[in-house]
């Protein structure tokens, strides 16, 4: 397995340990774990990973409910094994999660970090997305605490990791759901734009257009212009078919289903034309098995990682091999679409 290892401003690849660690040297003696941001499916599967691991070796473990809100309002309490009993099914987060603008401050950011000293918590797990994991290196290099992230977002839009915990969930929540909008769409002859989540990802349509048989994903990474919006329709209806489908980021960039629904219905009036967000819908659900397993995989690493001394790290997965991904990689940028997954979606929807 390969291994990057952070220091302040370095990094060094080299293999996954492989040694146990509970014989590994570290000062942590008790870890708080919590969920920050948008909730994701398998979330729950990491927060039973992590707690089991730490007290699999002998380390306190404590649960931070609604993220940095709670850490800086004291909803602290130690978690024992069967804390964690019956949740891996679960979907969202049972430690709850929250905005938090007073953790955005230096003075919110010191009364969390005191409320960790008055429970003796040494290290921290966040699982959240990128603003999450953004604040989580602020709040380890200001307060010189060891940090470890696991990406848990349903946007698969952090770098140096294949996916992310509840992107696969996601996934297939979107497909099921255009599987059913596809049955009314040709019943009644129409042209759907479903939009889903992504932001400035566009991930989710695509991997969803492909999975669904769309005909096409308007994602952020490809701007569409006013004669590729209407190849797009011809595409669709060349071949004699009676419906056509879309995907659509929800994003400033591609505008959202609403915006293109009415560009063709200006543009384009012979064709009748219907919207589906699915919304908050993408976020819900029990995880899939792949869920479930890279979260547990992920927690557990989480521990290790700060067994080895590792801080201002995230959990990453690459070709199925676990990586420490210093969090300035993770956050550093937009991720970069796959040109492959492009040509798939292209050659397919022919």
């Amino acid at each position: 397995m390969r291994l990057v290892v952070c220091k302040e401003n370095s990094v060094t690849t080299g293999k996954f340990s492989k040694t146990n660690i509970s014989t590994m040297s570290s000062d942590i003696k008790s870890v708080g774990v919590l969920t920050s941001g948008g909730d994701a499916p398998g979330m729950n599967a990491a927060i039973r990973a992590v707690t089991r691991a730490g007290i699999s070796n002998g380390l306190r473990m404590y649960g931070i409910y609604r993220g940095y809100k709670g850490l800086i309002s004291n909803e602290i309490e130690e978690f024992r094994t069967n804390s964690v009993s019956n949740i891996i099914q679960q979907g969202g987060t049972v430690l709850k999660t929250a905005r938090s603008l007073e953790f955005m401050t230096l003075e919110g950011r010191r009364t969390a970090y005191e409320n960790m000293q008055k429970h003796g918590i040494d290290a921290l797990i966040v699982i959240g997305g990128d603003g999450s994991l953004t604040g989580a290196g602020i709040f380890a290099n200001e307060f010189n605490i060891p940090v470890v992230g696991l990406p848990g977002t349903i946007d698969n839009d952090l770098n140096g990791t294949d996916t992310t915990i509840g992107y696969d969930t996601a996934l297939n929540t979107i497909m099921q759901s255009m599987d059913k909008i596809r049955d009314t769409a040709t019943s009644h002859e129409r042209l759907f734009f479903v939009e889903v989540m992504g932001r400035n990802c566009g991930y989710l349509a695509l991997n969803s257009a492909i999975a669904s048989g769309a005909e096409a994903a308007i994602i952020p990474e490809i701007s569409i212009e006013k004669d590729q919006l209407a190849e797009l329709i011809e595409q669709g209806f060349r071949k004699s078919k009676s419906s056509s489908m879309v995907l659509v980021t929800e994003s400033e960039v591609t505008g959202g289903a609403i915006k293109l629904a009415e560009r063709v219905k200006t543009e384009y009036p012979q064709y009748d034309v219907r919207v589906s967000i699915l919304g908050h819908l993408q976020r819900g659900g029990s995880p899939t098995a792949q869920d479930r397993i890279l979260a547990s995989r992920m927690g557990i690493a989480a521990i290790q990682a700060l067994q080895e001394n590792q801080r201002n790290v995230m959990i990453g997965i690459r070709e199925n091999e676990i990586d420490y991904v210093p969090f300035k990689r993770a956050i550093k940028k937009e991720r970069a679409i796959s040109e492959e997954l492009l040509e798939v979606l292209r050659i397919s929807s022919i």
